[in-house]
């Protein structure tokens, strides 16, 4: 599995996205830093994932899987994390 994740700095959300990793032990991603002022670079990964309009964006075996909540939900149909049981 390649997982590449698109982040930019000081970006809280990309942050999360990372903590979101390590707790489903995810450790072989590569991380993408885009530059606030690399519009090039920018440019690239809008023109191939048209939807990647923001960050964290994050991709597996090249197909896009989106940000945050999609990731987490992603992860939880693949079973990589768990729903926090709730007190009934």
């Amino acid at each position: 599995m390649n997982i590449k994740l698109y982040t930019t700095t000081g970006c809280g959300y990309c942050i999360k996205m990372k903590e979101l990793f390590k707790r489903a032990e995810i450790e072989d991603y590569e991380e993408i830093v885009i530059g606030n002022d690399d519009k090039v670079q920018r440019h690239e990964l809008i023109t191939k994932y048209p939807m990647a309009y923001g960050y964290p964006f994050v991709t597996i075996d090249e197909e896009p899987i989106g940000s945050l909540v999609e990731v987490a939900k992603w992860m939880l149909k693949e079973g990589f994390i768990q729903s926090p049981k709730k007190d009934g």
